[in-house]
């Protein structure tokens, strides 16, 4: 990636030899096998579940001192990695992380969920991206203008994100906001888009029964059968 490299680039190379290291040796080539299958085969594995995976990198050091640019340049530096385990650590890592990072982390955020780009990291992605948006909603109200701009992204991750990036913010959310990207995006016929409104409408329905069901109501010919399913899953 072409990015700035930061201050940090040895302290960046050793956490990821660290990394590597620590994982490289627990590869299970059997496992791998259905893992890459339900991945299409668009991506290699090492074989590692989640949790093993979590639990052998438990030892790592601490973070909490690193800047955002070094948090970001070790996240890229692990998606430059050929094996998908190693953007799931980069995916937990910026999580955990997440409010070390800033507003101004959100474009290589972005340039993150555009590359090797499958539901299961664009997600992770987005869960990063809505955190640091709440966080900086406290003082800044028009913060979600830069999820607007990505509505109408040409990459349809970067939509996905902008429809998703709520996901959990309970009666924080923005409702008014959350409806229109569901309309803006409802013509879109890609099954990831519309996936992604439905899973919107329903995590807001865990708060605001009445006013999804009532916007489904309303724009049912508009909204497609994916959609109407996913958001109405809790609904009765």
């Amino acid at each position: 990636m072409s990015t700035p490299k930061p201050a940090g680039m040895s302290i960046i190379a050793a956490m990821l030899s660290q990394i590597e290291s620590t994982l490289r040796p627990l590869a299970d080539p059997l496992q791998a096998v259905p893992m890459r299958a339900y991945m299409l085969d668009q991506f290699a594995f090492l074989g590692l579940r989640a949790t093993p995976r979590r639990q052998a990198l438990r030892g790592l050091p601490r973070l909490n001192n690193w800047t955002a640019p070094d948090l970001l340049a070790l996240a890229e530096a692990l998606w430059d990695l050929p094996e998908r385990e190693f953007q799931y650590v980069a995916v937990d890592l910026l999580a955990k992380h997440h409010r070390q990072l800033d507003l101004e982390s959100l474009p290589r955020l972005l340039e993150l969920v555009q590359l090797q780009s499958w539901w299961d990291t664009v997600d992770g992605l987005a869960g990063v991206v809505g955190d640091i948006l709440l966080r900086a909603r406290d003082n800044q109200r028009d913060v979600q203008r830069a999820m607007d701009a990505c509505l109408s992204h040409s990459n349809l991750w970067v939509r996905r994100v902008a429809m998703l990036h709520q996901l959990g913010w309970k009666a924080q959310t923005d409702e008014a906001r959350l409806l229109r990207y569901a309309l803006t995006l409802a013509p879109v016929t890609d099954f990831f888009i519309r996936k992604a409104i439905g899973w919107a409408l329903r995590d807001h329905a865990r708060t605001r029964p009445e006013a999804v069901r009532t916007f489904l109501t309303q724009h049912e010919e508009r909204l497609s059968g994916l959609t109407r399913r996913e958001a109405g899953k809790h609904l009765g």
